[in-house]
């Protein structure tokens, strides 16, 4: 086996484990009973795959390092965030004593040096940890200089700053196969195009956020982008890209099926959120659907979390006002006691059958 990543790497090392362990169950039942030669061929065979990942990639052979590769990518990602918030608070610490050149040279050379550090660590080390400690840090260095730049010469604050920090977060995300990275790209890219769609309206592009149809075109962008570009070896940033489409879509469309008035439909405020409210029903549903037919697990989870959330927010808009509190709460407990059985029998129907991609 070829293995493109750290986390195919971990998946073919998670299904050997599970193989043996459904194996000696079948040889304890009496279904099937190898020969000693075979057995110590599978053995041999998957022993040598395992020394290869873990010389290769440091992935988790067994339940109990997969435990704390959890704790390790928390105490990771605490670091990272740990230390970008220690880089920015020492600029803020001393940058008024630098005169202008050094002002310019520092955050330049940090963001390199950081960069650079970032791919040496990556060359050296296979688990990954550190270098997401490094990249963060790297980030957190080139939004600072783009924004200590723009202090030093007086440029009107502009969401085009977005684009350079996209830019650099994507990048490192690809190079080192990042998906905190990748996350922090999409943000940046998310907030870019929902700025520009503001500014189209005619609203200053830092207020973007009064209009939540704004981030709609993000959404619709996001969740293309794995399906036009595929990607190859980097495993789990198409599901990245759909979850944040999704969310870019629903909670816009939750808000609006609440407060209509912040809408830029031109109706009655009972109509927009009534509208919104179909809306999110409909596309909820339908990413359902979707989700299930192309074997994209995200999207039907994603999707059905935020259909009970539409019709949980009905309920309480239809009854909590009219209905004695025990009998509302009865109701909304019927009512996840029919989606599980509805999702039950689509499980059954072997719809939600497959890999996500």
């Amino acid at each position: 086996m070829t293995s493109d990543s750290r986390t195919a790497a971990q998946q073919r090392a998670d299904e050997i484990r599970v193989f043996g362990e459904e194996l000696a169950r079948l040889e304890r039942e009496g279904v099937v009973a190898l020969a000693p030669a075979q057995r110590d061929a599978i053995g041999a065979h998957h022993r040598g795959l395992l020394a290869q990942f873990s010389q290769e990639f440091d992935i988790d052979r067994d339940a109990r390092a997969k435990q704390l590769s959890l704790g390790m990518r928390i105490a990771s990602f605490l670091g990272a965030l740990a230390l970008a918030a220690s880089v920015f608070f020492l600029f803020r610490q001393f940058w008024d004593r630098f005169y202008t050149g050094a002002q310019v040279v520092i955050p330049i050379g940090a963001s390199l040096g950081a960069f650079g550090a970032t791919l040496f660590i990556q060359s050296r080390e296979s688990s990954g940890y550190f270098t997401k400690l490094a990249a963060l840090v790297a980030f957190a260095c080139f939004v600072i200089n783009i924004y200590l730049l723009g202090q030093i010469f007086n440029i009107t604050p502009s969401d085009k700053a977005l684009i350079p920090w996209a830019a650099f977060a994507f990048l490192l995300a690809y190079t080192c196969d990042l998906r905190l990275l990748l996350a922090a790209g999409i943000l940046c890219v998310i907030s870019w195009i929902s700025a520009r769609t503001g500014t189209w309206s005619g609203m200053y592009w830092i207020h973007f956020g009064e209009r939540p149809e704004n981030f709609f075109p993000a959404a619709i962008i996001l969740f293309l982008v794995p399906s036009l570009i595929p990607h190859g070896r980097f495993t789990g940033f198409g599901p990245i890209y759909r979850v944040f489409a999704l969310l870019t879509l629903f909670l816009p469309i939750l808000v609006l099926s609440n407060w209509g008035r912040v809408s830029y439909l031109d109706f009655e405020e009972d109509a927009i959120e009534g509208f919104y409210q179909v809306l999110g029903f409909v596309l909820s549903a339908g990413a359902i659907w979707l989700g299930a037919r192309r074997h994209w697990n995200e999207v039907v989870n994603t999707g059905s979390v935020f259909f009970v959330i539409f019709l949980y927010t009905k309920f309480l808009d239809w009854w909590w006002e009219i209905m004695p509190k025990y009998l509302f709460f009865l109701v909304l407990g019927l009512a996840a006691v029919l989606l599980l059985f509805i999702m039950r029998r689509l499980r059954a129907s072997g719809l939600f059958g497959g890999r996500t991609s």
